[in-house]
């Protein structure tokens, strides 16, 4: 056929396509003709009708034939009309009308369809809602679209409610089409095989597909298996009622993982009615369809693509292999088999491409099984014993002998315990229990309270499976048998007959307070029981429903009601569904989510937030989009002025290359601790990130600029080549010394790119956050003998949320924002923070045609969140207990609707939470966009700010859409009203446009929210001076006393507060020294008993005064915190949680002039008191921590601002956590691995990805200049301290500004910052 042919040819089967696709669209919207009206009287059957008139023939819509239409003798729920269409029909929908003439009409039913006329299966529409609402008036016609259609053959209508002022009274209609049914009956036997012509070579196509209906007697088997090319093979199998689709490569009896794949869907699907099957391949992906649920399936690469040799339907035995899936073939009915639209069973008819195994015929056989539902608490099935049946069979009420008990019965529950069976036994010998205790099954005989039989067997029967249990009493031998299996059968012998009495009670007993016969203390029974019998009698539960014996209450009687609540599951996040007969329950352990369904993460979003809970630096479960689908991460929280979140890869090391033969280019991949989907949000969702790459070089190129092609790249997260290196922007072929234009050769934009044999490197940071992180490195010119190269790739950091800080002030009641509709159907939670001063407004609102969702502010001191999924408006409401929510502070509001409750949280304050119907609507069908700050429905809007508003895990950009509203504004400053506390300390809390920080200038402490500990550990030699400004009257050259005496008034303190902590074992030990210009002084001191002495001296011609505290054996290596604070005369002293002491000087109360702070050491002893210079010649040996004098920190001035603060330091200081009361790191397991960048010199880095051996020489020379710069580096550091102790030893030092930008601004030299000081204040207080 030639090109031309072959494209009129495609153009004729695509509009043959379109045709009959067009032609089946037609005829399904065309299926909707009347099925009732035209039936003979023959075809109605009922439960009972009130004369003949009211028969179920006169049950036609708009029909007055008779008496109008069928009316049973009595209105209860226990009355049923029954149609007979004569053959399976496709039923689209239903409609009812009450009897004509009357005030008979049903107001509510349940519509059940069979294939048989037994075993009814109760449609339910959307959200598993039973019942249908039907008329309010006998004359309308209410008209019901079923939303999935039915294929059945009879129907049955089961009144629920009905008009309280007449009775029952109905008519009929439903609509639909005839329905093609090609059937093929397999007995567990036999399998149809599907093979492939044999000198067609398979050919893969796009697309596959293969469609089936099935109905099972037996709850496992396999329906298809296919064969394919490389000994791919794909299964559906039947296993327990539930559907298994395999995916395999290999033949294994136990593949692993990548070579096979398990989907499984579907549940309870041997109840003998029909179910849907389809599987449909496009490309990679399979879509799985049981019933009316999907599962998409992305296959892997190693099971596709797959091209199929044949096909099996109904066992795998067909294809001469014995498959290690499943035991048994399919017993039951296939319909309707097609395969790429084929009619398989057509085929295997004519014998045509379709060989038969075993015995397969083409007609399906209708068992015949009548199950019983027991629904709540009142349900019970009562029937006669041995004693009544013994009465009746010997007449004249002649009693005959009985030899035992031999009952037996299939069950299927969920619950876990509950009654099975009970009865009297004869003889008064006692009453026998047969129930569910804790999964197993249990028998109890008992009489008077005493147990005189115990006997228990049975494993796990609550999975909703068919078990049957035989119970028989023969000769003093009693068995009880679970499913037939001799492992799990019990034996018991008792010394009395077991003989039943005048009743069995089936499930639960009577409610009636007189019942005598029939007790349970257990739990009623809640599930589906069939085949039950009693001495080899099956019992009629037809007779039973017609009440021609026995007795019943609350059953469904001809049906098995059990549903299905975990499948599918609405668990989420892997959460693990469990069930009883009403209700699921969803295990979130170990998931990272909470509440009712798993929804909720229980961690924070973001670094950010972690850090405004208060937290400090360390390892945090970071879940990026909340109760989204990506999973939580552990992530490394770096809490310092910014909130750095770190993320660690495989390689942070310098590797190191040299030219090898063979080897032309190194190829690095980075394996981050996040996955690419997690690191993707992080990224979105950060401000900025960064990452820092570094090259060494020797003879190595790295861009080849100007103008070659690059010998060395990277590949960030859109998988494209990027040639530009850190400090450069995207698309340049530079590094960041061509963009600022200090490359070492300006005929380059890389240092490398100068090809020197002296080593070189380029550096910098890859800020563009649309390339980061950087996932494989290829590093080109190391092939040349004189090429040698070093790579570092730092970790990924990011810092900053916008998704927190996003935020809209409306200040109009009347403005809003409005935003597409918000989609959560089955599970819907919103959160934000908002603070206002009005007194009530909607915060957010989304309506539907009926279906509503609102979240408000409808008091100061109440929310509500409401809502309305079809079952009517639903309100959850929190009040604060008398605290007002409009205090234009922030407020958190969290809200969550899903299938089984809904949940509102308001800040701190105790949760509220409604259930949800057990068998209402549960989807929210919303149609309008979302309002924000306003209304659509009139109520009052909000006035006041908004901010990170997340509708399931998504966060709204309302700053974005404020810009463009009128009424709104983006950004709500104000932060330190709600976060102000955070800052510990006397720390100051600083206002931001995107949030807050701490200034923790006037804090001995530091961090971002000056809560750490700053401290050193001292060694004997150790000194730390703080000086201050010297006076300028002390210089000068006058006689005037009383001008001096006014000066040096100005400079005099007459109180101070000293706090400090500090931890040693040394005693004597001076911990702390304050003099003056004029040899007075202060002096913190432990005594030889461990005492701690505060010593005064203001008086030059006054000894010293030493206060000593009443806390004994201070030296004992523990922390312990000092606070002396001075108001004139008076001294208190604290320690610890001590009580205060207080002591008084007697001596003047003026300190002048301070001169210096001394910790540890005092290098200047010459004129020191001689009990001063005795401990000061020891030096101290411990921990200081947090010292503050007044306003001044000597400690922290040393440690942290050295540069900018007059600290003269002397002997080694180094920071310390020696101070810290807790455990200086939170997270020590796993903080031990680097967690910053590094910033070691070449041959420092130890290889791991294909490190090749460094020259001992290079590493010899390298370590040569190591220590040449080391040396040369304490020569400098000697020089400058020299030159700093020169200054401050000056008359008068120079006075230091402080860094405007510093986040601790700012340090002072005088000794108070709290005050400035004026020419005239005279003395003051601190």
């Amino acid at each position: 056929m030639d090109l031309e042919s072959r494209r009129h040819t495609g153009m004729l089967l695509q509009l043959a396509v379109l045709f009959c696709c067009s032609y089946g669209a037609i005829g399904k919207d065309s299926c909707d003709g009347p099925l009732v009206s035209s039936l003979p009287q023959s075809s109605f059957r009922t439960s009972s009708q009130l004369s003949n008139s009211h028969g179920p023939g006169f049950a036609k819509v708009n029909r007055r034939d008779g008496a109008g239409g069928w009316a049973p003798v009595e209105s209860n729920k226990y009355q049923w009309l029954e149609v007979d269409l004569g053959e399976r029909t496709e039923i689209t929908a239903v409609a009812t009308q009450g009897r004509y003439g009357s005030s008979d009409w049903v107001s509510s039913f349940l519509l059940m369809f069979s294939d048989t006329g037994r075993n009814w299966k109760q449609y339910r529409q959307e959200d598993s809602i039973g019942a249908f609402t039907g008329n309010s008036n006998a004359d309308s016609v209410v008209q019901f679209k079923l939303q999935q259609p039915v294929f059945a053959r009879f129907l049955r209508l089961l009144p629920l409610d009905w008009n309280p002022n007449g009775r029952i009274g109905l008519r009929l209609e439903a609509y639909g089409c005839p329905y093609k049914s090609d059937v093929a009956s397999f007995d567990g036997s036999g399998c149809l095989l599907y093979r492939f012509s044999p000198n067609t070579t398979p050919i893969l196509t796009a697309k596959d597909s293969i469609s089936l209906k099935f109905k099972t007697l037996q709850n496992s088997g396999t329906l298809i298996h296919t064969e394919g090319q490389h000994d791919r093979s794909l299964t559906l199998e039947l296993h327990k009622g539930k559907l298994l689709l395999h995916l395999r490569k290999g033949k294994s009896a136990s593949p692993g993982p990548e070579s096979h794949m398990v989907v499984s869907l579907g549940s309870l699907l041997d109840d003998l009615h029909w179910h849907h099957v389809a599987i449909e391949r496009v490309s990679g992906r399979v879509n799985f369809t049981v019933d009316k649920s999907t599962q998409q399936i992305q296959v892997p690469a190693e099971l596709s693509p797959f091209e199929i040799n044949e096909i099996s339907f109904g066992g795998v035995q067909c294809h001469g292999t014995q498959m290690v899936l499943s035991r048994r073939n399919f017993h039951g009915c296939l319909e309707n088999l097609l395969w790429n639209e084929v009619n398989v069973n057509d085929l295997a008819k004519q014998h045509q491409k379709v060989s038969i195994t075993g015995n397969v015929t083409f007609t399906c056989a209708e068992p015949v099984s009548v199950p019983v539902t027991f629904a709540g608490a009142q349900s019970f099935l009562q029937f006669p014993g041995a004693a009544l049946q013994q009465r009746d069979a010997g007449g004249g009420g002649v009693a005959l002998v009985a030899v035992g008990v031999a009952i037996s019965l299939q069950f299927r529950t969920w619950n876990r315990a509950g009654l099975l069976l009970t009865f009297d036994l004869q003889q008064q010998v006692g009453s026998l229990w047969l129930y569910l205790s804790e999964t197993r099954v249990r028998l109890q005989i008992h009489k008077t309270g005493r147990i005189l039989l115990d006997a228990v067997t049975g494993f796990g029967l609550n999975d909703g499976q068919w078990h049957s249990v035989d119970l028989t009493a023969r000769r003093g031998r009693l068995t009880i048998t679970v499913d037939k299996e001799e492992s799990s059968t019990a034996h018991a012998s008792p010394s009395f007959p077991v003989v039943s009495g005048n009743n069995l009670f089936f499930g639960g007993c009577p409610d009636s307070k007189n019942n005598q016969e029939c007790r349970n203390p257990f739990n009623v029974f809640q599930g589906c029981m069939r085949h039950i019998h009693v001495d080899n009698n099956a019992v009629d539960l037809i007779k039973v429903q017609q009440m021609l014996i026995g007795n019943y209450s609350d059953l469904q009687i001809d049906m098995c009601g059990i549903i299905d609540r975990c499948s599918p599951s609405h668990c989420e996040h892997r959460g693990r569904c469990t069930q009883s007969w009403s209700t699921f329950h969803c295990n979130c352990s170990n998931t990272g989510y909470s509440g009712a369904t798993c929804h909720s993460s229980v961690y924070e979003q973001s670094c950010e937030v972690y850090k405004h809970k208060g937290n400090t630096t360390g390892l945090y479960y970071i879940d990026v989009d909340g109760s989204g689908l990506i999973k939580p991460q552990l992530i490394y929280c770096n809490m310092t002025d910014k909130t750095w979140m770190v993320i660690q890869h495989n390689n942070t090391e310098l590797t190191k290359l040299k030219a090898s033969s063979g080897m032309n280019q190194h190829l690095a991949y980075f394996n981050y601790s996040a996955d690419a989907e997690q690191l993707g949000a992080i990224i979105t969702q950060a401000e900025h990130c960064e990452q820092e790459v570094v090259y060494h070089c020797r003879k190595s190129r790295l861009l080849n600029t100007p103008d070659g092609s690059p010998f060395t790249w990277w590949v960030g997260r859109t998988d494209e080549p990027q040639t530009y290196w850190g400090g450069a922007v995207p698309g340049s072929q530079q590094c960041g010394c061509g963009l600022q234009g200090n490359c070492i050769d300006s005929d380059h934009y890389c240092n490398c790119d100068a090809d020197r044999k002296e080593w070189a490197a380029d550096s910098g940071l890859l800020i563009h956050k649309e390339n980061l992180p950087v996932r494989w490195v290829v590093v080109g010119d190391i092939q040349r003998p004189e090429s040698e190269a070093a790579y570092r790739v730092s970790p990924l950091r990011c810092h900053g949320d916008k998704n927190f800080w996003n935020a809209a002030f409306f200040n109009k009641e009347t403005s809003y924002l409005h935003f597409p509709t918000f989609h959560g159907e089955l599970s819907a939670d919103i959160s934000f923070l908002f603070k206002t001063t009005a007194s009530s407004g909607v915060f957010l609102e989304n309506l539907g045609i009926k279906d509503f969702i609102r979240v408000e502010l409808s008091s100061p001191m109440e929310v509500v969140f409401s809502f309305d999924v079809g079952n009517g408006p639903f309100e959850v409401r929190v009040e604060t207990g008398g605290m007002a929510l409009n205090d234009n502070r922030w407020h958190r509001v969290r809200a969550e609707r899903n299938v089984k409750e809904a949940s509102l949280c308001v800040d701190a304050f105790p949760g509220a939470t409604q259930k949800a119907p057990a068998d209402g609507h549960i989807h929210l069908q919303l149609n309008s966009q979302l309002f924000v700050g306003g209304t659509a429905s009139r109520m009052k809007g909000f006035l006041g700010c908004i901010r990170s508003l997340q509708l399931n895990g998504r966060t709204l950009d309302l700053e974005e859409r404020a810009k463009i509203t009128p009424g709104v504004s983006p950004g709500c400053p104000g932060h330190c009203s709600s976060y102000g506390h955070l800052c510990q300390n006397q720390a100051r809390c600083v206002e931001r446009y995107n949030g807050f920080s701490c200034d923790c200038g006037l804090s001995a402490y530091a961090g971002p929210f000056c809560q750490r500990e700053v401290s050193a550990y001292f060694k004997p030699g150790t000194s730390v001076q703080y000086t201050f400004k010297e006076p300028y009257e002390l210089t000068r050259n006058t006689s005037t006393q009383s001008q001096s005496s006014s000066i040096y008034s100005d400079l005099t303190l007459r109180g101070e507060n000293v706090s400090f902590s500090f931890r040693t074992t040394q005693s004597p030990a001076l911990l702390l020294y304050i003099c003056s210009y004029y040899r007075e002084y202060l002096a913190v001191l432990l005594n030889r008993n461990g005492y701690l002495d505060v010593k005064y001296k203001l008086q030059n011609s006054r000894d010293a005064e030493v206060f000593r505290t009443s806390i004994r054996n201070l030296a004992n290596g523990q922390l312990h915190r000092v606070s002396i604070r001075r108001i004139s005369e008076t001294v208190s002293v604290q320690i610890d949680q001590h009580r205060r002491e207080d002591f008084n000087l007697t001596s003047d109360t003026e300190f002048n002039a301070i001169k210096s702070v001394v910790l540890g050491k005092v290098q200047e002893s010459g004129e020191l008191d001689p009990e001063i210079a005795r401990l000061n010649s020891l030096g101290f040996s411990g921990c200081l921590s947090v010292v503050q004098f007044n306003s001044i920190t000597p400690l922290k001035a040393a440690l942290l601002y050295p540069n900018t603060s007059p600290v003269i330091v002397t002997g080694p200081l180094a920071e310390s956590t020696c101070g810290s009361s807790s455990p200086a790191n939170p997270y020590p397991a796993e903080t031990t691995h680097p967690l910053s960048d590094h910033s070691g010199t070449l041959g420092t880095g130890e290889p791991i990805v294909n490190a090749i051996k460094s020259d001992s020489a290079l590493i010899g020379g390298v370590i040569a200049v190591v220590i040449f710069v080391i040396l040369s580096a304490l020569a400098i550091m000697v020089r400058f301290l020299y030159r700093r102790k020169e200054t401050f030893h000056s008359q008068e030092p120079k006075s230091i500004k402080p860094e405007a930008d510093s986040p601790e601004y700012p340090f002072h030299s005088e000794p108070t910052s709290q005050n400035v000081l004026s020419e005239n204040q005279k003395e003051y207080f601190i």
